[in-house]
């Protein structure tokens, strides 16, 4: 989008895009409580998007880490105590279903963790250097996960934890699981749940969602 852009406030359909996101769950019935990670001094922004859009979820506002993972990890800190089941959301990505947000807790609850995920349509193939293909990628074993990513309290944070024990990065939630030898559950997206990325993602969301509110 550009430096000079932050996507999760670009006016999509009549509000932020982070606003949609916000009511998704905040409409979802299985999701008792919120909590908003965010970059310092943002937090005052936040508490008057809550306001404005009249969100009714107890939430947080929790300051965000250095890297992806250390975000997760404070806002995982922040959970009530009592909290079971939590789903990491991008909140640029405001197209998210309240079916399939309930459908990744529901197999959180019952398989540790799930995560939302599309079967790769295109054919896909690995380079090493970037210029010339390697090698071709069986693509009916492949599938773009999203989010939700949605997983027992105890086992995300024991999965984050091994993570950053060993001092790894991992560029999703899903990923630290593996550290610990926890499976996840695939939770199929039947409709489209894009993540607003670049300008033309822009045009893409705003039909969505204005469909959706028809």
């Amino acid at each position: 989008m550009g430096q000079q852009t932050d996507k999760l406030f670009l006016s999509v359909a009549g509000r932020p895009v982070a606003a949609h996101t916000w009511q998704q769950f905040d409409g979802a019935p299985c999701i008792g409580e919120i909590i908003i990670v965010t970059r310092e001094g943002m937090q005052n922004v936040f508490a008057e998007m809550a306001a404005k859009f009249r969100f009714t979820k107890p939430f947080r506002l929790v300051a965000g880490g250095k890297e992806r993972q250390d975000s997760v990890w404070n806002g995982l800190q922040a959970l009530s105590p009592d909290a079971q089941i939590v789903a990491i959301q991008d909140a640029a990505r405001p197209c998210t279903s309240l079916a399939l947000i309930e459908a990744t807790v529901a197999a959180a609850r019952t398989e540790g963790a799930a995560v939302a995920a599309q079967p790769v349509s295109d054919t896909i193939k690995s380079s090493e250097d970037g210029g010339f293909i390697t090698r071709h990628l069986d693509r009916s074993q492949l599938w773009a996960v999203q989010t939700p990513q949605t997983f027992r309290v105890e086992i995300i944070r024991r999965a984050l934890g091994a993570a950053r024990e060993k001092g790894l990065q991992v560029t999703d939630d899903t990923a630290a699981c593996e550290l610990i030898g926890q499976r996840v559950k695939l939770v199929f997206v039947p409709g489209p749940n894009p993540k607003v990325t670049v300008p033309d993602d822009v045009a893409y969301v705003e039909m969505l969602l204005s469909r959706s509110t028809r």
